[in-house]
């Protein structure tokens, strides 16, 4: 019995330049290794992990938020969550430069939305079809 391996996929290397979804799902699968339970897993985690972190942003001082949204930043690479990595990124960058944080925030805040709703309709899905993500 042949494993479908992230090899077998014939599709070119994900690109954070041109992801369209909040998740980029080949990314993912290649990340995981096509394993669905583990998928499923580590989408919770990170959905978790974002709201705690942004949470705990709001009401940090700089250079935690620097540190937090690095840590958001590593996970996000891990699932293809590519504008949160953006977002994130720009925090980084505006709190070494001293500048205002409002304006990536909002960039962070609405990314984590459009994959907080992507994990959903992720699991509507896949439950739907019995496979239980």
């Amino acid at each position: 019995m042949h494993k479908l391996s992230v090899w077998d996929l014939d599709v070119p290397p994900a690109s954070p330049t041109i992801a369209t979804e909040p998740i980029d799902r080949v990314h993912l699968f290649r990340m995981t290794l096509g394993d669905a339970r583990l998928q499923a897993e580590v989408l919770a985690l990170f959905d978790q992990q974002i709201e705690l972190l942004v949470g705990r942003m709001d009401t940090a001082p700089p250079a935690v938020v620097a540190t937090l949204a690095h840590t958001l930043k590593g996970s996000a690479r891990g699932v293809g969550a590519w504008a949160v990595v953006e977002a994130t990124d720009a925090i980084e960058t505006a709190v070494a430069a001293g500048a205002a944080l409002s304006g990536p925030m909002a960039a962070l805040a609405q990314a984590g939305a459009a994959v907080h709703a992507a994990i959903a309709r992720m699991r509507q899905s896949e439950a739907g079809e019995g496979t239980g993500l």
